[in-house]
This record gives C-alpha cells, structure tokens and sequence, in this order.
C-alpha cells in the first residue's frame, strides 16, 4: 500500500506540473503537448523565459542542474505576471497545484520574454535593481534547491562497479528522501551543495561544531528486502576522517537483511531466516573459464555478455545467464564459479576481524571462519533487542554499541563495562540493515564493514534519468536505454 501511495504521490506532484506546463505553454501560442516530453519542455521554457540557450547544457550537470532549473522556473513564472516571491515558492514548491491553477486563470497571460524591455515595460511591478533581483533569486535558489536536496529528492552518480549489473558506472539516478522519511539536518552548518569537502580547495564542507541529534521524519515504508538503497559509510567514522553520520560518504547498495533477521551466505547465495533470498537481476561473480587454445573468446562476445574484466582482476565477472549462455560456445570447455569454499578464513579482511578497534577478550582474535561467499549466520540487531555478550558476540556487536550508539564500551580481562557500569547484555537503541553489492565479487559491503544504522540510511534509489558511457564512442557516450529505467 505505501508503494502504491508513493506512486500516486508521485504522479501527482509530476503530472501537475506537466498539465500546467501544457496550459501555459498553449497560452504562449506553443503546442501544449510539448510539456510532455523530457528535455523538449525544458527547451521551450528556455525560449519562452528568454533564456541563452546554453543553458540546456546545465540540465546535465548533476547539482547545477538544479539551481538552474530553479532560475528557469523564476523567469518562467515572471513571463506571465508573477512577479512576487511568494508566487515563486508557490510555483517551485508547489507547483502541481499552482501551474494549473494559473494556466486555467483567464487573467493570466503571457507577457513576453523577460528581457531588458521587459523589466523597463514592468519595473512597476519589479522595483528592484538587476543587482537586487539577481542576489534575491541566488539566495531563494540555494534555499528551495537546498530544501528539495534535504527533505525531498537528491541526484546520485553510480562512481564504482560494485552495483553492476543492476547499475552502472555513470548512472545517475534520482534518489527519494520521501520513501523512508526525511532526516533533518544533523550539521546544520555547511556549504550549499558539498557533501562532505569543497571542490578544489579540498577542505570540510562543513562545521562540526555544531550537531543536532538524529531525528526523521515520516515516511511511506520501511527499508525493505531488496531495495537499492543510498546511506552514509558507517567507516568514514573512523580515523584520520571523524566525520558526522550525515556528512560521511554516500555508498548504494542492496538492502539483503532487515532488523531483527538471521543473515547468512553459503556458496554466494543469501540466506535470509533459513530461507534463500531473491537474487538480483544483475547479480554477478567471477568465473574460471576454460576455453579450446586454437580460438579465443573475442571482445565482441564479452560485450554481447556483458562480461567485465576488472583492473587487478584476472577472473571474467558475469551474471549466471551470461555464464549459461557462454557454456554454450563450442569452443569454451569449462565456466565454473570461483566460489571460496566453507571453513576457509579471511579473518582480518572481513567483518568483524578487519575493524582497527577489535573488540574481544585479551584482545585475542576470534576465529569465525567466514569467507565473502560463505559467511554467518549473523543476526541483525533491531531497536529493543537484547543481545547477550561473550566472546562471539562482542566483536560482532561491540562497534555498533560504541561508536554508533554512543557508549563507552571498556574491555577489562573478560569483564565489559558499558558507560562504566559491569554488565553482560545489551539493548539496542537502533534498527540496523544489511547491506550488499549486486557484484558480489567486486563489492565492499557489510560482508567487509558490518552493520548500517538506521540513521545512516539517505533514501530510495528511484530510476536512471541520464547514464554515461566513458569508455564509449562519441556518439555512444550516452546510454539511451537506460534513460528513465526504473531501479529493481
């Protein structure tokens, strides 16, 4: 039911704006069914605003495209008479219900482009210096883009591989803050539109002098199973960094195990409660392939496949269909899954042997004999869950009492004080989530790192709005069929 009140959510606030579009457009003596289609409504409220057309260029520049179409949206709206900076709120903000409303306003018209004649012809109207108009709309700009960025929608760009198939390097997907629930800025003191540091000058973004408390608001569903999903690096917490939760570096992944679920991964299949879980559509490891030495697999085969080979990686990375369908060839003898079998240890590469804090007694390594393709079972903690402590349990959990609930967790011989008083349980102030890369083989996840907080967790990725080739030709730089794809 939430999925379906998003959708609804969703339709609306979009549809709205594109039928007002569609009666402004028609007021302005264009066809109102080009306010239907993507980039095409963005060139004609470009002309009708009289705006460079340069300016399309900056609809494909993530973060500037956004202060831009804010600029555009002003003079769009000055171009048929609303002049006040509550109109512009009202257009920016609420737009679903004020762009109709004004493209069905017989007293509403078009005015021309907002030119030097027309500020001279409206200065009544105006009463403000270019200079004045120009600082108010910057400033109204950063508030409402800065607004929409924390409580509503973010752009995002795929940077690594570990998402592959399911996403790709220069995606750029638009992510919901709606989804679980808007968190309200924990450091409130930054610069517009720097995550974490300044571009070129390569410093803090940021001030940390000053840090709410983590508080979110109402959502329309919880994590789920399966959602792709962008949160905050729980590590960046961690030497030389120290960064607060919500300035620490965006990852995306795939939420494999919920609060309160028993996870484990035996011969890289996910098992959720005893039961296996769905595997990804682009889910993807590496295979040992043997092939006749008289014939080669060629490039054209691999990128019919889409099998990748990674830089350090010697091993062909591909999805299970693609391994069946390259079984096939006459010329391949062997495609086998390089699967780390169970029993073999990669203690101090994995969670929790590679944290540089290790919690157990006498400072004695624990031997858990987990692998990234066989590991666990290990239970997710859930707010109000009571886990008690021993040997095995403390190094699972004993970073997630200290350094994301904040405790003072102290180990002395086998006695644990929390917050100096001698104890043997603990309970759990958080919900906390599981998370993983469809490219098993290529993907830093929680098998790596551990648990992700709840107030760690971003929003929903949505759907792919641009994706960017590098490797490709000049005219195959963008990804046509991936535009507009919904994320599964």
């Amino acid at each position: 039911m939430n999925v379906i009140a998003f959708i609804l959510v969703f339709i609306i606030v979009i549809g709205g704006q594109f039928i007002g579009c569609w009666f402004l457009f028609q007021k302005a003596g264009k066809p109102g069914w080009m306010a239907l289609i993507p980039i095409v409504n963005v060139y004609v409220m470009i002309e009708l605003s009289g705006k460079p057309k340069w300016w399309m260029l900056m609809f494909f520049i993530p973060g500037v495209n956004i202060l831009f179409a804010i600029g555009l949206y002003i003079d769009f709206f000055k171009s048929y008479g609303k002049f006040k900076l509550s109109d512009w709120m009202k257009g920016i903000l609420l737009g679903f219900y004020f762009m109709p409303k004004w493209g069905l306003d017989p007293k509403v018209k078009y005015l021309g482009v907002v030119d030097a004649e027309f500020k001279e012809k409206h200065k009544a109207h105006l009463k403000k210096s270019s200079g004045q108009e120009w600082t108010e709309a910057i400033i109204f700009a950063v508030v409402a883009a800065t607004l929409i960025r924390t409580f509503f929608i973010e752009a995002y760009t795929i940077p690594t591989p570990s998402m592959e198939r399911s996403l790709l390097v220069g995606d750029f997907l638009f992510v919901s803050k709606v989804n679980y629930g808007p968190r309200t800025p924990m450091t409130p003191v930054a610069f517009p539109f720097a995550h974490h540091t300044m571009p070129l000058l390569n410093t803090k973004a940021y001030w940390d002098g000053w840090e709410l408390p983590y508080y979110r608001l109402p959502g329309l569903s919880e994590v789920k199973k399966g959602d792709v999903v962008v949160f905050n690096y729980p590590m960046d917490a961690d030497s030389p960094l120290y960064r607060p939760v919500d300035k620490r570096e965006n990852y995306i992944k795939r939420c494999q195990g919920a609060p309160g679920d028993t996870l484990s991964v035996v011969d890289a299949q996910v098992f959720v409660n005893g039961k296996a879980a769905p595997n990804p559509p682009g889910e993807q490891i590496d295979y040992s392939v043997t092939n006749n030495s008289t014939e080669q697999i060629n490039s054209k085969v691999n990128e019919d496949l889409n099998i990748t080979f990674y830089e350090g990686n010697p091993s062909p990375t591909m999805t299970k269909e693609s391994a069946t369908t390259l079984k096939g060839y006459s010329y391949i003898k062997s495609v086998i899954p390089l699967i780390h079998p169970k029993g073999e240890s990669m203690t101090g590469q994995i969670f929790p042997t590679k944290y540089p804090k290790l919690y157990s007694f006498n400072n004695k390594t624990p031997e858990y004999k987990w692998n990234m393709d066989n590991y666990g079972p290990i239970i997710i903690p859930k707010k109000g869950w009571t886990v008690k402590l021993d040997s095995l349990t403390l190094p699972l959990y004993g970073r997630a009492i200290e350094v994301y609930e904040g405790n003072k967790l102290e180990i002395k011989g086998t006695d644990i004080f929390i917050n100096g008083k001698k104890t043997d349980t603990y309970t759990f102030k958080m919900n906390y989530y599981w998370m993983m890369g469809d490219n098993r083989h290529d993907s830093e996840d929680s098998r790596f790192w551990g648990f992700v907080p709840e107030d760690h967790i971003v929003g929903k990725a949505l759907f792919i709005w641009m994706s960017w080739d590098d490797n490709g030709s000049f005219l195959s730089k963008i990804r046509w069929s991936r535009l507009f794809r919904g994320i599964h």
